[in-house]
């Protein structure tokens, strides 16, 4: 019989073995996994290797651990897609990991992986960021965490959100379309009553 879950045609890498169950429940790809911190020399040269051969996906934990790996295996292969699944999704009992995130919410971060530009832009800034009510008023840091989810590149503190909306491509069109989606009601906005 064959699998209805979706082909994911890169090799998508996470932090541990119960990652690779996890992901392995959600899609069909191939997974290498980094072994947390240590990531060894032989496992980047295998990613490296991954990249050239089929592209790669970064799945790490939504937890600075995950950020140091992500961060880490991008100095090696810069064309390397992210994806991001938010905290609230990946933690069960205080403990936070891709290994507690859904199959539903690990095929909608993948959908959503996005290539880290190589030239930054700066189509946004921190005047955007204060207009939307996600910088400087009560209430922005929920409002980054929503907007990021929405747009699928994660959350980030002002500094971090603002580098995200620029290094991986978020348009003005998908900025409007997921503000319209974050502020439903006029009300919810603290910069528009």
């Amino acid at each position: 019989m064959k699998s209805t879950k979706k082909e994911i045609k890169e090799v998508i890498i996470v932090e541990g073995k119960d990652d690779i169950s996890q992901v392995k429940r959600a899609v069909n790809a191939e997974i290498i996994a980094t072994g947390g911190f240590s990531l060894p020399a032989k496992t980047l040269e295998q990613i490296k290797g991954a990249a050239k051969r089929k592209g790669i996906i970064i799945l790490t934990d939504p937890d600075y651990p995950g950020e140091w790996i992500r961060r880490e295996v991008t100095k090696a292969v810069t064309e390397a897609k992210h994806a991001f699944i938010p905290k609230e999704d990946a933690i069960r009992k205080g403990n936070v990991g891709i290994e507690n995130a859904s199959p539903k919410n690990i095929l909608l971060a993948l959908e959503r992986a996005r290539c880290e530009l190589q030239t930054p832009r700066t189509e946004f800034n921190k005047g955007d960021l204060m207009r939307e009510g996600l910088l400087g008023v009560d209430g922005a840091t929920d409002r980054r965490d929503r907007l990021g989810k929405i747009l699928g590149i994660g959350y980030g503190n002002a500094k971090q959100f603002l580098n995200r909306l620029n290094h991986y491509g978020v348009t003005r069109g998908e900025w409007e379309d997921a503000l319209k989606q974050l502020y439903q009601d006029k009300k919810q906005h603290p910069n528009k009553k």
